[in-house]
């Protein structure tokens, strides 16, 4: 039996200097909530979901509570998960007033015939399926009301259950000063998540960029030429440097209960769990 892993970054980019050492506890906080989920018989979905709740949770990460703000000042939220094993996919792009969008994109994946629901079809859906809302003046904090500036940010997970099953989701707020409307890479299943039987992937950066190479799907098919995590997903960010350039990181967790990363910003929070139980962040 495969012992389970799972890797979670909490975004790519330049942040304040003073709260890396929070951001470093969030993501590892968030991988040991989805490492415990697994050893307590949860799937790989679970976990991931569960990591991400984690992160959707704390302010300092741009998912959740801590989205960044449109052009009008307004939060609009994306987050998508898919479970390799079955390639079933949720995601749900331009939500406002979900606590947590991850909840919802799975919710999409389980209780509905779809792959995406946007906007306001999307929350009339959380209703139904009674995910919790709340007011969208509760998801601004102060720090993003004063900041209101461009950056990146996205949060996310990939691991590998006991079975060997893998699972991969990402949250995210988009990028501050968006046009209202703006849809990343974040739930466009190929672009910001994936997972299939070999290779689960998250990404963060830029969304653009990303969608344009369909990135994660690019790192399962080099996975399937090279039969390397590590080496599929520098491989992946080398091209999508070559071609188009712009600022990204990727996670991702194999069938063995390897994991990897790579990126080419300042910043990227990162805490993997491995299949022998190393905490590894950086």
């Amino acid at each position: 039996m495969t012992k389970p892993a799972i890797i979670v970054h909490g975004g790519c980019g330049r942040v304040e200097q003073s709260t890396l050492a929070e951001r470093m506890e969030g993501v590892k906080k968030a991988a040991q909530k989805g490492w415990l989920t697994m050893q307590e018989g949860g799937t790989a979905v679970d976990a991931v979901e569960a990591a991400v709740i984690v992160l959707e949770d704390i302010p300092l990460f741009n998912a959740g509570r801590g989205s960044v703000l449109n052009s009008e000042g307004r939060i609009e939220m994306d987050a998508s998960i898919m479970d390799g094993a079955t390639l079933s996919a949720g995601a749900v792009a331009g939500v406002t007033g979900i606590l947590n969008p991850i909840r919802l994109a799975r919710r999409v994946m389980d209780a509905s015939p779809h792959v995406m629901l946007i906007g306001e079809g999307a929350e009339r859906f959380a209703d139904a399926e009674k995910i919790e809302r709340c007011a969208a003046e509760c998801l601004v904090v102060q720090r993003r009301r004063e900041e209101w500036e461009r950056t990146h940010g996205t949060v996310g997970a990939a691991a590998c259950d006991q079975r060997g099953l893998l699972a991969a989701a990402t949250s995210t707020g988009g990028t501050a000063g968006k046009l209202p409307g703006r849809v990343g890479d974040t739930p466009i299943i190929g672009s910001g998540t994936f997972a299939d039987s070999r290779v689960a992937v998250s990404c963060t950066g830029n969304g653009e960029q990303i969608m344009r190479m369909t990135l994660a799907r690019l790192v399962s098919f080099l996975h399937e030429e090279c039969n390397d995590t590590q080496r599929a997903v520098e491989e992946a960010l080398q091209e999508l440097s070559a071609k188009l350039g712009g600022e990204v990181g990727l996670i991702a967790a194999d069938s063995r209960g390897r994991t990897a990363l790579i990126k080419n910003s300042l910043h990227m929070p990162v805490c993997a769990i491995r299949a022998d139980g190393t905490i590894l962040q950086c």
